[in-house]
């Protein structure tokens, strides 16, 4: 087996830990044959179009004006150059306290990567809807994930191919989509 395969579930999978064997031994096959990123451009052809934190904010407003009506209202949604991949955070949830006058007002924000500025459509839902979700449940349960479903039904297949990308990334593989794109080798299949 090549070196890049046989290593590659402990050093380059970080992003997939906890996905079955067989599963890690397919991406780690087409990491060895430099597929990886023409297996997600052939799934994910097109960027989604969302450009502005003002696109993202209303984009996001729309996903929980479908499923989440009774939800604290969000008062900022924005993309974040600042937030690390590497600490598995593809976006965020908070709550940011503001004193006006002689009251404390709590608002809630998400923030999602910028590197998703340029990704297809259906990884922006998924992040999105993941945030979301936050809104009224707070940890990782059933709950959580039920909720997640319930807004994008294929949450965990998505889930699961975007942490392929990162994966891909994380192999030293161009971004796919958007002006930093670059067009992956073809296949000698």
């Amino acid at each position: 087996m090549n070196s890049i395969a046989s290593h590659a579930p402990a050093q380059r999978l970080k992003f997939l830990q906890g996905y079955p064997a067989d599963t890690l031994a397919q991406v780690a096959q087409l990491i060895a044959d430099q597929r990886l990123g023409q297996w997600l451009q052939n799934k994910y052809p097109d960027a989604h179009g969302v450009r502005t934190d003002k696109a993202l904010f209303e984009y996001v407003q729309a996903l929980k004006a479908s499923y989440l009506r009774g939800a604290e209202p969000l008062a900022k949604v924005a993309f974040d150059s600042k937030l690390q991949i590497v600490q598995h955070a593809l976006g965020t949830h908070t709550t940011v306290s503001r004193v006006q006058g002689n009251k404390l007002k709590a608002k809630r924000e998400i923030r999602i990567a910028a590197l998703f500025k340029d990704a297809p459509p259906e990884f922006l839902t998924m992040i999105s809807v993941h945030e979301l979700a936050h809104l009224k449940e707070r940890a990782h349960d059933k709950a959580f994930y039920q909720l997640c479903c319930h807004m994008e039904p294929r949450y965990h297949q998505l889930e699961f191919e975007l942490r392929v990308y990162l994966t891909h990334l994380d192999a030293s593989g161009p971004r796919l989509w958007g002006l930093q794109a670059q067009p992956c080798p073809a296949s000698s299949a």
